[in-house]
């Protein structure tokens, strides 16, 4: 099906093409990235991304001809109070709409509560983006609440929802699909 494997270099220019304007890019990293999106601010993304004890860990998402399709990360990771953040998610176009944001979840999930122990994984989603909210609903995040007008972008305020998912509501949706 799917795999991660750590974001490297020759990632880049496919990356960069799957992000076509402005806009996007903000759905896509919110304020951490300027328009257009270049190697040298990629090269500082990955700079201390991926070590063991990393605060980031960015992944490409690659299907099994290992085609790269996607992009996910889980960073802002604290190890002592054991949380982190999905971020950076995307599916190249021809890839959405086909479950597999689903199984990119499934994996950086898994990573962060099976691998590193996190205790809580959160993330933020632009509230016009129904498509997403659904999907991550679906996987098991529960909505949190909403922060208002958090990014201007093309004379327009957009508004953040904060999801997140625990340890224990991950153990708990494993076993009910094991058991399924």
């Amino acid at each position: 099906m799917i795999a991660l494997r750590p974001f490297s270099k020759k990632d880049f220019k496919q990356l960069m093409d799957w992000i076509p304007s402005e806009s996007f890019m903000v759905q896509w990293s919110g304020s951490s990235f300027s328009f257009p999106l270049t190697p040298r601010q990629l090269k500082h993304y990955i700079r201390y991304a991926n070590e063991d004890g990393a605060s980031t860990y960015a992944f490409s998402v690659i299907d099994e001809n290992e085609q790269l399709i996607g992009h996910i990360s889980l960073a802002h990771i604290d190890y002592y109070h054991k949380t982190g953040r999905i971020g950076r998610v995307l599916l190249g176009e021809k890839y959405r709409g086909k479950g597999l944001c689903s199984h990119m979840f499934e994996k950086v999930l898994a990573f962060g509560f099976e691998e590193l122990g996190l205790h809580r994984i959160s993330l933020g989603v632009f509230d016009f983006n129904e498509r997403a909210i659904q999907s991550y609903e679906r996987i098991g995040f529960t909505r949190e609440g909403l922060l208002r007008d958090v990014r201007l972008v093309d004379g327009q305020y957009w508004s953040l929802i904060e999801m997140s998912m625990l340890e224990s509501e991950w153990v708990q949706r494993e076993l009910h699909q094991k058991s399924s």
